[in-house]
């Protein structure tokens, strides 16, 4: 009879008895395979109970094929008697697998009729959990065994426990005698080194002493060498901080400079306000007497005016569109002017920075030849010590040949191990300080990231300068708009009461609400794009009375996105009120307003006239250039 065991392990069963309750238990399972040739050949499947801690425990289950046969029609199996014992074992492995959760889904139950597990028949169920019901899979019987059957299996166990101590002694032995033989010739060797040591304790001490003081001197060289060159960056980062807080300076100074001259033309502007307000009372009580005669003169004037009404308006026609194209050119030439400065000022900063770039390139330069002499010194220390290597490896075959020569006690060996200790430590010392001068390279080359990481963030600066500067001139640019277009709006007003009998003025009325913002010290409607943006103003200026109707501007400059060339350029728009047949100024130059031999003077014009001169903006003179943004076409100076 042979037997092929297939499955051997231990498993976690949960066992229940009748009126007791349900309890955990570590059952060893064996499942063997039985193959009878006499009489005839025939298979059956053994699976046996035990237990570890208990030789009593004791269950089996012997299986022919004949009763697979019935077990297969009474639990509905699908499987053949050949494939049965793989399908068991696949459950066994399954449940082993489970058997850690909280919640298992395969388990094994061990299920007793009695109260307690004494010589009772007993069924092992494979049991999956789902969350509708418990499914058995397999219900095997198991009988108990017998007193002959107990002592069977006790003996089988006594039979390998003994063949596995016969086993473990033959290996003792044997381990035994091999130690022994390796501490025999551990022992010799050891004697043959210890003498072989002596000899060459005076020459190592020499080479060591000679190299140690190559390394102190090379190390306090190089510590020199850096010491002196931290020095000098920390001169140059001092001087670099002492330029740039120099030129700051100079920037907030004019600034402010350019603020009081904006405060002092502010005054004028007021005082030109208050003169115009004047004319304005005596034009009107001229206008009281002028309208009596008026009055007088209209029946005669009526079959003129229907005459000459045509012609009017083309004449009024033709000197809009000369008004218009002579202000465009003084504001083409303004513009060419002020792209000019604007090329002029970006080329300076463009060669401060690359003056600066230069001498940060040097700079650099010289960091990475210092490296590179550092890295030399590295590479020969290394060289050096790779022949040193070489000269122990030779000292290494000498002493194998001196080994049969030298014998010495064990206790000369032991001093002489606390010698080489001693020497390790020493050789240990000269690794770190290699070490230290590594640490010592990797902070220079810090520092030179650290220089480039400057450069960059000068440019950046300068970037941003160059985006504050076109900002402030588009906000100038805006507010010198709002200015004109304010002070038209006023005169403008004031025009219906003057002609009241004439034709009427151009009224900003056609065009939307603006908010005004009196808390600002804005009296006049301003656009709405104005009125998003934050323009602070200082506590010296809200002084100011609010009757100066013109807009109170303060830049917010920030210190650290200040540029030295940026400079700030406003100019304020004026005009007085004139009439044309009287030959006053309007705020253009003299060239734009020359009468023509041709032009016929009409007294109807009068009004059509001084309207379209109130449309017209402030050209600047030459001391008082107007800014304007790049970006801003010439049409947005021309409200037609």
């Amino acid at each position: 009879m042979a037997a092929e065991r297939m499955f051997n392990g231990p498993v976690c069963v949960q066992v229940r008895c009748q009126g007791c309750e349900e309890r955990r238990l570590n059952v060893r399972v064996n499942i063997e395979l039985l193959s009878i040739s006499n009489p005839v050949h025939k298979k059956d499947l053994a699976v046996r109970l035990t237990d570890d801690t208990d030789p009593f425990f004791l269950y089996n289950l012997v299986i022919s094929e004949e009763d697979f046969q019935s077990l297969k029609s009474q639990q509905g199996l699908l499987v053949d008697f050949s494939a049965f014992p793989q399908k068991f074992i696949d459950l066994l492995q399954q449940c082993i697998q489970e058997q850690n959760k909280d919640i298992p889904r395969f388990l094994l139950q061990l299920v007793s009729s009695a109260s307690v597990l004494d010589h009772t028949p007993v069924s092992l169920n494979v049991v999956e959990t789902n969350p509708f019901k418990h499914l058995t899979h397999l219900s095997l019987k198991f009988l108990p065994g017998n007193d002959a059957e107990i002592k069977k299996f006790l003996a089988s166990c006594l039979k390998c426990l003994k063949e596995d101590k016969k086993i473990l002694e033959e290996k003792l032995r044997k381990t035994e005698e091999d130690l022994t033989r390796q501490l025999s010739y551990t022992q010799q060797s050891l004697s043959e080194k210890s003498r072989e040591l002596d000899k060459l304790k005076n020459e190592w001490t020499s080479v060591t002493t000679a190299i140690t003081n190559k390394h102190t001197q090379e190390l306090t060289n190089e510590k020199e060498r850096a010491l002196q060159a931290q020095a000098q960056y920390q001169q140059q980062h001092e001087q670099q901080k002492k330029e740039l807080e120099n030129l700051h300076q100079k920037s907030i100074q004019q600034l402010q400079n350019r603020l009081s001259e904006l405060d002092i033309i502010n005054k004028d502007l007021t005082e030109r306000k208050y003169k115009g307000d004047s004319t304005v009372r005596e034009l009107k009580a001229k206008l009281s007497g002028i309208e009596d005669e008026c009055q007088r003169a209209k029946q005669e004037v009526l079959s003129l005016r229907r005459e000459n009404s045509t012609l009017d308006a083309e004449c009024h026609e033709k000197e809009k569109l000369i008004n218009q194209l002579q202000t465009r050119v003084a504001v083409l030439e303004q513009e060419i002017k002020d792209k000019d400065q604007l090329v002029i000022r970006t080329k300076e900063v463009l060669d401060a920075t690359q003056e600066q770039k230069v001498i940060l390139e040097e700079s650099t330069e010289k960091k990475q030849n210092q490296i590179e002499k550092l890295e030399t010194t590295i590479k020969s220390l290394s060289g050096e010590l790779l022949k040193a290597n070489e000269i122990i490896k030779k000292l290494q075959g000498d002493l194998k040949t001196l080994m049969s020569k030298l014998k010495l006690k064990n206790t000369v060996t032991i001093q002489q191990e606390k010698l080489l200790a001693e020497k390790e430590e020493r050789l240990q010392k000269e690794q770190r300080e290699l070490q230290e001068m590594g640490q010592s390279l990797r902070t220079k080359e810090q520092e030179v990231c650290k220089l480039q990481e400057q450069l960059e963030t000068t440019i950046q600066k300068l970037e941003e300068s160059k985006q504050l500067l076109k900002t402030n001139e588009n906000v100038i640019t805006w507010l010198n708009k709002q200015l004109n277009e304010t002070q038209m709006g006023k005169k403008l007003e004031t025009s219906p009461s003057i002609h009241g009998a004439g034709r009427t003025a151009i009224s900003p009325h056609g065009m939307p609400d603006r908010p005004s913002f009196p808390s600002l010290g804005l009296n006049h409607p301003i656009s709405p794009l104005y009125a998003f943006q934050n323009f602070p103003e200082p506590a010296h200026h809200k002084t100011i009375s609010s009757q100066c109707p013109v807009p109170k501007v303060q830049f917010n400059t920030q210190p650290s996105k200040m540029n030295p060339c940026s400079e700030v350029q406003t100019v304020a728009a004026t005009s007085h009120p004139a009439n044309k047949e009287n030959g006053d100024n309007l705020g253009l130059e003299s060239k734009y307003l020359k009468k023509k031999d041709d032009s016929i003077p009409l007294r109807g014009l009068s009004q059509n006239t001084l309207s379209s001169e109130y449309l017209k903006p402030y050209v600047p003179t030459k001391a008082q250039p107007a800014p304007r943004a790049a970006g801003t076409p010439a049409s947005a100076y021309f409200p037609g």
